[in-house]
């Protein structure tokens, strides 16, 4: 049968594939499609048969490449995680350093909070009772002198998971949203809609809910769409909305200026915790002020249609 396959690759034994077997055209055709030279034989078959004689008869396997070291990988392989990093401080989450004692005691100077920004995305608003993280909407930190960061905030700051300190954020609480009206009136409580906030939980110990001055500490204020009120847990030491009802927002915070819900506090590890929304916002009636006008407008869906048929009833008898 080896003889049949020679003959078939040189093509020159033509009286052996004439005079052969009713078995040796069919061995001479395997042996025509292993060479590529019948021209009968499907090009692609021919190429791909070929080959894998060619590699079967050279003997060697092929030789396994040299794996890339580890500084020529490297360059790689920061570029990824600068990538990463970006993604992550662009679209789902970042870490802010807490400068100053305005949150105490529910945050103290230097904890670092995760501050979620995915959720903004697809068009949630900060609700009450959470703790935000803004930029500073009208130059409430105007004078203050930024504080100098140290070398884990710089390294975090140069690879984006932290914001340079030449950024101007600040963290609070956010008391009101759009269409709320909160007030103070002596020394608390706070009042929402004309519910009054239990705020034992989370105002600094000692301090009374609203302070008792006249720069702002006692106030009532209607929160237009689209802004919130926010206010420091450390009530006696927070230049908050209370004191800013001069600029241009009347101490409210633009929605689109928050950065983003603060979920976590990561750091150090012993203050590690959540940063859940006091019971006190979800007490009944705390929405009461929107309430009120819908029995106004199905008064009116009712009205409406009453008033057409009678006019329309009026005008059929006219005619009559």
């Amino acid at each position: 049968m080896g003889d049949v396959a020679v003959g078939a690759r040189s093509g020159h034994d033509g009286e052996e594939h004439r005079g052969g077997s009713a078995e040796t055209p069919v061995e001479a055709a395997d042996g025509a499609v292993t060479s590529g030279n019948d021209p009968g034989a499907p090009e692609d078959g021919t190429a791909t048969e070929h080959s894998r004689t060619d590699d079967q008869g050279s003997g060697s396997a092929p030789k396994p490449k040299k794996p890339r070291s580890f500084w020529k990988e490297l360059p790689i392989l920061i570029g990824i995680a600068l990538v990463l990093a970006l993604l992550i401080k662009t679209f789902l989450v970042q870490a802010f350093s807490i400068p100053s004692d305005s949150m105490q005691n529910t945050l103290q100077e230097g904890d670092r909070v995760l501050v979620d920004k995915l959720t903004p995305w697809f068009g949630s608003e900060p609700e009450r009772g959470e703790v935000v993280v803004f930029h500073d909407p009208t130059n409430w930190l105007v004078g203050e002198v930024p504080p100098e960061p140290n070398a884990v905030q710089t390294v975090l700051s140069w690879v984006g998971l932290m914001p340079s300190a030449e950024e101007k954020d600040l963290i609070k609480r956010v008391i009101g949203v759009g269409g709320d009206t909160v007030s103070c009136e002596g020394s608390g409580p706070v009042k929402v809609n004309g519910k009054a906030l239990n705020e034992a939980s989370y105002v600094y110990p000692g301090n009374t809910p609203c302070s008792v001055d006249d720069q702002g500490g006692q106030f009532t204020v209607k929160v237009p769409k689209g802004f919130i009120w926010v206010m420091g847990d450390h009530r006696q030491n927070s230049r908050d909305s209370r004191y800013n009802q001069n600029d241009k927002f009347h101490g409210m915070v633009p929605v689109k200026e928050v950065v983003g819900r603060a979920v976590v506090k990561a750091w150090p590890i012993n203050r590690w915790g959540t940063l859940p929304v006091p019971d006190t916002f979800g007490q009944d009636g705390l929405n009461a002020a929107a309430l009120t006008v819908a029995p106004n407008a199905l008064a009116l869906v009712g009205v409406v249609p009453v008033a057409l048929w009678r006019r329309k009833k009026a005008g059929a008898d006219e005619k009559r």
